[in-house]
């Protein structure tokens, strides 16, 4: 699988709703996960809430999006985005992560995430959101 560039959107609560529309704009499948489903319902936020939006287009345009938890970044309109690489590549993607954090702050570290990835997330030297998923191996 080839690494890939997204732009990942944070909502307050309206998610799907967000993404519903976006749907309706750009056509494609969408995808949603909520944190009920994969059982994280001690992070402040209800479980029906999305924890994993993903919109893939047939011409190819991907967005992503989630609800803001309690104890992740403070939800400030015109400043919820992150960008998230996403792949198989291990080493790459693990390169990346360990650069953009240099000199940056480190959000959660890459490591085991419930839906079987290894996950991490840092903010850059230059206060830009980021967030790296490596595809689990498929037994």
């Amino acid at each position: 699988m080839q690494t890939k560039l997204n732009p990942y959107i944070s909502f307050e609560g309206n998610a799907r709703n967000a993404m519903e529309f976006y749907k309706t704009v750009f056509g494609g499948e969408l995808t949603l996960s909520t944190f009920g489903e994969a059982g994280m319902t001690d992070h402040g936020v209800k479980p029906d809430q999305i924890m994993h939006a993903a919109l893939v287009a047939d011409n190819g345009i991907t967005l992503m999006a989630s609800d803001s938890a309690t104890g992740m970044r403070e939800y400030i309109a015109g400043t919820n985005m992150s960008v998230s690489l996403s792949g198989d590549n291990e080493e790459e993607l693990t390169g990346y992560y360990n650069k953009l954090v240099e000199g940056g702050k480190v959000e959660q570290p890459l490591t085991k995430a419930p839906w079987g990835d290894t996950f991490g997330m840092c903010i850059d030297k230059f206060g830009v959101f980021w967030m790296v998923n490596i595809a689990g191996t498929k037994s």
